[in-house]
């Protein structure tokens, strides 16, 4: 096979994209051969606000049905890629919508989302994020994890604290992981995970997808393709080849106050961080670029068989156990 004829025949999931809803990224993922993504509804906002949305994103998606389709199981993702679409997860990167109430937990669930981060960057009630002093999970931290192991909704640590993480990692009964992080060992900053954090999720079952949000690349805005897969490996000689995935964090379509309502705690509080520059590696810039990755994979020597478990499989079979099915 050519590197786009691989890339056309594999299940090809991103583990995370928080770009603007809207039908031009949608006819954008189905040119990168998107066949589902993790894509974001809730990050600040409370349960109606989060609620709201994913009203909005149903209807979206309903006016777009030729090139989208909700996903709820893994059976879902295989019928998008059989149908020539993409299928729509939705996932949270702040458990703040359960607010104190563990049964929002299932009504989430209930409406679709498949993946929840435990914190965005600071601290919520269920524990603390990478941007502060880490309290740790705390005890309705605990009833949270719980309820999502039950309910079938996956626990992300991204954007969490590292004490935070590994008390999660340690209490969930179903894999966890790390949706889109980069690791320190190659550059060093809070939101990156170091060897030992991405070992110790592996070890217990957990699943890493790497990002290439360029500020945490060791190449930063210089980054290219080849720079995204050189972490790619380097997590991979870490974790193995079967807790590996994609997880871009494509912001594609958002301008600067999208990116000021993300670094200030609660969306409009304290200053948390300052990206700098926003341009994803070259030959990745957009979704619609997607196959350069599975090209730029083979290129480093992968195997046919190791890109197919990177782009996609390893996604589907970690869901498939969170999910129940």
């Amino acid at each position: 096979m050519t590197p786009l004829e691989l890339h056309n025949d594999a299940i090809v999931i991103d583990g995370l994209i928080i770009a603007k809803w809207n039908r031009e990224l949608f006819e954008d993922m189905r040119r990168g051969g998107l066949t589902a993504a993790n894509c974001t509804v809730s990050v600040w906002e409370g349960f109606q606000a989060t609620v709201d949305n994913i009203v909005k994103s149903n209807a979206l998606i309903a006016e777009c049905s030729d090139l989208v389709q909700p996903v709820r199981t893994t059976a879902d993702i295989t019928r998008a890629k059989e149908e020539g679409k993409t299928g729509i997860i939705y996932g949270f990167q702040n458990a703040h919508a359960f607010e104190d109430q563990i049964g929002y937990v299932e009504v989430f669930k209930q409406l679709g989302v498949g993946i929840v981060q435990m914190c965005y960057n600071t601290q919520n009630l269920v524990g603390t994020g990478c941007y502060e002093r880490d309290g740790g999970l705390s005890g309705f931290g605990r009833e949270i994890v719980a309820e999502m192991n039950r309910v079938g909704i996956m626990c992300d640590l991204s954007h969490v604290g590292a004490k935070t993480s590994e008390e999660v990692i340690l209490e969930s009964k179903k894999p966890v992981c790390y949706s889109h992080c980069l690791p320190s060992g190659l550059k060093e900053h809070p939101r990156n995970k170091s060897d030992e954090e991405l070992k110790f999720i592996a070890d217990h079952g957990g699943f890493v997808g790497v990002t290439m949000f360029t500020p945490f690349l060791r190449a930063g805005v210089d980054a290219t393709v080849d720079d995204y897969v050189e972490a790619i490996e380097y997590v991979m000689n870490i974790v193995g080849e079967d807790a590996i995935g994609i997880g871009t964090d494509f912001t594609q379509g958002h301008g600067q106050d999208f990116f000021e309502w993300l670094t200030h705690d609660k969306g409009y509080a304290r200053r948390l961080t300052r990206f700098g520059k926003i341009i994803n590696p070259e030959g990745i810039r957009t979704i619609g670029e997607f196959p350069n990755l599975t090209e730029a994979l083979l290129r480093r020597g992968f195997s046919e068989p190791l890109v197919r478990k990177i782009m996609g499989e390893n996604w589907v079979r970690v869901l498939k156990d969170v999910w129940g099915e």
